[in-house]
């Protein structure tokens, strides 16, 4: 196998990210200053959020979302089995239970009537708490994902939250950037507009990056505290020092994270065009593989590139390109896994064939190599060697 030539990803970091670092090394703060404080109004206003709270990661920033809105032990938080598994995980780590609803097969996102007739089906209203008619146990949050940067029909999710007391926590952590048209504004709007709370991630893979790191957005002012509290032990940001008067956990964003992050957010709109330039080549070279299932918006939809997934006739098929691909020096990654058939969620009684497309997005699902500096050159390259693999393929 040849080394890797054309990565999968690479984040895409300049003068001005290094100068704004480097910066931070003069001043006597390294940790929750001034650069964490300036990131959170400048992300806010981004996304039109009254509130952003900088935290050290997606992960983190579900956790304190999900306990925010009173996720606790026995409950259960209605999420997708189609996703990277933080999003699974942070329901376990609050002693709850996800509760997989299969995907839309064009967007790989929840559909909030999907969700909704599972809620109708599974749940029933006991003083004033919807809890499962089998278990008992109370149904708590929704948890969309925004896969790939495809946005959510957050209008949908809002309904069904107003029709059944449920609060949406937005995992947005793929999607910074991403529109969709809402109707009940009359306008686009971002994927943080209608949720409770909405993540954000910042791994060096996303739209932009702080090394490690997230943003939890709210316009709630009590979940807003609630994450702040407990992302510094549990203190609350007003208390005496070392006040620490609930549990809360570490997960503070320091000040040279937080300057990374403030240099990537002043080129957000570069950093996403460049993406979209990227995606642009590869559906111009793939439009006449008939084997090769691309990417597609919905029409409501605009999409902030995270990465760039394709869908192959079968899993033979998709491993095989893999295999090519791989000897070639392009990486390539089967993009997601169902996350219920991991092993610690099997334990929970999920089995194969639970949720059929998921599944098959992914058994047949394929990531190229995606980021900003990808050259129309390289997207060339792995175009070609893609189609090599596939007409070997056709020729066994």
């Amino acid at each position: 196998m040849e080394p890797l030539r054309i990565p999968l990803s690479r984040p895409d970091i300049g003068d001005e990210e290094r100068k704004e670092v480097l910066a931070v090394l003069d001043t006597p703060w390294l940790s929750m200053g001034p650069k964490v404080e300036a990131f959170e109004r400048q992300f806010a206003a981004v996304v039109g959020a009254r509130h952003a709270v900088a935290v050290s990661s997606g992960t983190a920033g579900l956790h304190l979302a999900l306990r925010a809105v009173g996720v606790g032990a026995g409950d259960e938080v209605l999420t997708t089995p189609f996703t990277f598994v933080a999003t699974a995980n942070v329901v376990l780590m609050e002693r709850a239970r996800p509760v997989f609803v299969d995907v839309d097969p064009q967007t790989l996102n929840l559909d909030p009537a999907t969700v909704e007739a599972h809620v109708d089906r599974a749940y029933a209203a006991r003083d004033g708490t919807l809890v499962h008619r089998v278990t008992g146990a109370p149904l708590r949050a929704i948890l969309p994902v925004a896969v790939f940067g495809h946005p959510v029909d957050m209008d949908g999710f809002a309904r069904v939250r107003d029709r059944c007391g449920l609060p949406i926590v937005h995992d947005a952590c793929e999607a910074l950037g991403s529109r969709y048209w809402s109707a009940a504004r009359e306008a686009w709007v971002s994927e943080a507009a209608l949720a409770d709370a909405a993540v954000y991630a910042f791994y060096p893979n996303k739209q932009i990056t702080t090394g490690e790191g997230g943003m939890v957005v709210t316009s709630d002012d009590g979940i807003a505290r609630a994450c702040r509290v407990g992302r510094n032990q549990g203190r609350d940001p007003d208390a005496e020092w070392l006040a620490h008067e609930t549990l809360g956990f570490n997960y503070r964003m320091d000040e040279l994270s937080a300057a990374l992050g403030l240099a990537q957010l002043r080129r957000l709109p570069i950093l996403l065009a460049r993406r979209r330039q990227v995606a642009a080549w590869y559906d111009a070279r793939l439009a006449d593989v008939p084997e090769v299932v691309r990417p597609a918006a919905a029409p409501w939809a605009e999409v902030s590139w995270f990465v760039y997934v394709i869908r192959l006739p079968s899993p033979e098929v998709r491993d095989a390109a893999l295999r090519h691909l791989l000897s070639r020096g392009i990486g390539a990654r089967p993009y997601f896994p169902a996350v219920h058939l991991f092993r610690h969620l099997r334990a929970l009684g999920y089995a194969p064939g639970d949720f059929p497309v998921a599944e098959a997005a992914a058994l047949r699902g394929l990531a190229l190599p995606f980021f900003p500096g990808l050259t129309q050159e390289e997207v060339d390259h792995v175009v070609r060697t893609l189609k090599e693999a596939l007409a070997l393929r056709a020729a066994v």
